[in-house]
């Protein structure tokens, strides 16, 4: 399926997108952002921003979606909560994003790694907001107090989809697991936000997606994002529509409306593209 014309974009490599690299480069740190593929990597580099993708490059879980490598992980590196938190005071960060692949080989599921992530970031950049995108950590609310206690300033998790396509998008998670992290999350610590979101064009229908957003809310889901699948490659599921601008910015004002506190709907958005810009708008929402 040819994509559509408003999913053309140009890029442009500056220089702020070369020291970015050159920085991740020197301290053997990965992104989300090319790890996954992320259509938004130039533009995002170039802005001076990137998520970082903790605890490996490898991927416990096979979804269906996701270009990141699904291999047999190695040992967590114990610097590494050290050397991410040097690249974001090195890169003047004011907004850090860090999620991580899924380690369901982890007692914890790598739940404190992203609090000493949390704590090194806090202690070295103690102005940058810090927002962290989790795995399920396969339903243990143990492993995500040990999250929350770490003091992030926004808690996200993704559901990606509506629950009827799960068995197909992501084989090994669960749509109540995810949703139930959510509201174990902002009934921990109601001050920090949650944040979530679903990827549109995978076959789901508009009153499936709407119940999504319900559910959310009533999870207490503050941040809300929706963007365009893209496939990466053969070897994943295949984009079954693409969603028109026109009808992401309905579902922004939809969603606007039935509560949500910030809202990115857009077909190049995606979890922390302009994470800053949406957790400002739920600032604003506050005065």
């Amino acid at each position: 399926m040819a994509k559509p014309y408003w999913l053309k974009k140009r890029f442009t490599y500056g220089t702020t997108m070369q020291n970015m690299l050159a920085i991740l480069r020197s301290g053997r740190l990965h992104t989300v952002c090319e790890e996954a593929c992320c259509p938004n990597c130039p533009d995002c580099f170039s802005r001076g921003t990137a998520t970082f993708l903790i605890l490996g490059d490898r991927c416990t879980r096979d979804c269906r979606f996701c270009a990141v490598a699904h291999e047999a992980p190695l040992l967590p590196d114990h610097r590494e909560p050290d050397t991410v938190a040097e690249a974001v005071s090195n890169l003047g960060l004011r907004h850090a994003v860090i999620t991580s692949v899924t380690r369901d080989d982890l007692p914890d599921g790598g739940a404190a790694h992203f609090a000493e992530t949390i704590r090194s970031i806090r202690s070295e950049s103690p102005g940058a907001v810090i927002e962290v995108l989790i795995p399920d950590f396969g339903g243990s609310e143990k492993a995500l107090e040990t999250v929350v206690a770490a003091g992030p300033d926004v808690i996200g998790h993704n559901m990606e989809t509506v629950p009827r396509l799960y068995p197909v998008v992501r084989p090994h998670a669960d749509y109540h697991i995810s949703l139930t992290l959510l509201k174990a999350s902002a009934a921990l610590n109601p001050s920090i936000p949650t944040k979530s979101g679903l990827m549109l064009g995978l076959g789901e229908y508009p009153y499936e997606v709407r119940q999504v957003l319900h559910d959310l809310l009533n999870a207490r889901c503050s941040l809300l994002w929706l963007g365009q699948y893209l496939q990466p490659d053969r070897t994943h599921l295949p984009v079954v529509r693409y969603v028109s601008p026109d009808e992401f910015e309905a579902w922004r004002r939809e969603a606007t409306v039935l509560g949500f506190r910030g809202v990115a709907s857009g077909p190049f958005v995606r979890s922390s593209y302009h994470a800053g810009e949406l957790y400002k708008s739920l600032q604003q929402t506050a005065v």
